[in-house]
């Protein structure tokens, strides 16, 4: 019998229908929500750890790096084997790619919430709860990483996006698929990560923006930020990674106010790389110092790009951070 350290965060999880304000509302506690799950007796032992109860929109830098700590110190407790993080869908992403990219365990983090509140038909939080304290009490989950587990499906934190406003399925990998499922109690995996990136820091630069581009844009956002003490921008460009003209000539001027840039794509799906040598197309961005965001996702990379500037200001090694990827 194994214990897991189970830690409350909020989200529509613990939420119910409130019917003055006809929405939503923060409401169950972690014991609420363990009391109602059909749990067998002497199979596990639980431990809860009451973080909070915020809607996932409102968790800051500080919340993160809070949390990260919470984690690793019950990681490190030897009658702990596997740690699960319950937390609000739409920035749960960016929290669970914080934790793989910060922690450096053997043990399981496995991460769940819930698209319906408890008031609603079809309330999903129990059984995304009950897969989640499965999945992070197997032995096969063990060297894989930091989890997300819902609607039966078990995906790596550097995968895993939302992709459906509503839908219950709503966690995909889209290039990658799943690494595997929970089925009747049972926990399967069908892949493995290839390699997970490490990177020791304990905290998040806060000071990282994220542009998306589209056509017609200028450079007038980019200079704001650069002339207002941010670290490190993240633009997510066009198609394989390129921008107007106007918005290289800004990410110039943030280069040379030694500002990191990050490139990605606004596209879904597949990697940027200095395909096009016009103004603006990639290799024109490469040539003037924009790192190369690999296939992650806005929202990933500013993580990321936090984290490493917490970590350096060198900019080399940051990236390294991204080309090692």
């Amino acid at each position: 019998m194994g214990k897991i350290a189970v830690i409350f965060t909020g989200g529509t999880i613990a939420m119910k229908e409130d019917p003055k304000l006809k929405g939503a509302i923060p409401h169950l506690k972690g014991k609420d929500l363990l009391e109602n799950l059909p749990l067998k007796e002497n199979v596990l032992e639980i431990e809860t750890i009451e973080f909070g109860n915020y809607p996932s929109p409102h968790l800051t830098v500080k919340h993160l790096e809070d949390l990260r700590e919470i984690v690793e110190k019950n990681l490190e407790r030897s009658e702990i084997e596997g740690v699960v993080i319950t937390h609000g869908t739409d920035t749960l992403e960016e929290t669970a790619y914080f934790l793989e990219l910060t922690t450096n365990s053997e043990k399981p983090v496995v991460i769940t919430g819930a698209m319906k509140n408890s008031s609603e038909t079809g309330y999903d939080g129990p059984a995304n709860l009950i897969d989640a304290l499965t999945t992070a009490s197997s032995k096969k989950s063990q060297k894989r990483g930091v989890l997300v587990v819902l609607n039966g499906e078990i995906h790596s934190a550097r995968d895993v996006t939302k992709t459906h406003t509503s839908s219950l399925d709503t966690f995909k990998s889209p290039e990658t698929g799943p690494l595997g499922y929970v089925d009747s109690g049972n926990v399967y995996f069908y892949r493995n990560i290839e390699k997970r990136q490490y990177i020791p820091s304990k905290k998040l630069e806060p000071r990282v923006s994220l542009l998306k581009v589209v056509f017609g844009m200028d450079d007038k956002l980019i200079k704001f930020l650069a002339e207002n003490g941010e670290k490190g921008i993240v633009i997510e460009g066009t198609g394989r990674g390129n921008v107007p003209p106007k918005v290289a000539k800004g990410i110039e001027y943030a280069i040379s106010k030694g500002i990191a840039v990050v490139l990605v794509s606004r596209c879904p799906m597949g990697r940027v790389y200095p395909s096009y040598a016009y103004e603006g197309g990639g290799a024109h961005l490469k040539s003037l110092g924009v790192i190369f965001g690999g296939n992650l996702s806005g929202q990933k990379a500013r993580v990321k790009l936090m984290v490493a500037l917490a970590y350096t200001s060198d900019l080399s090694k940051i990236k390294d951070f991204f080309e090692e990827d």
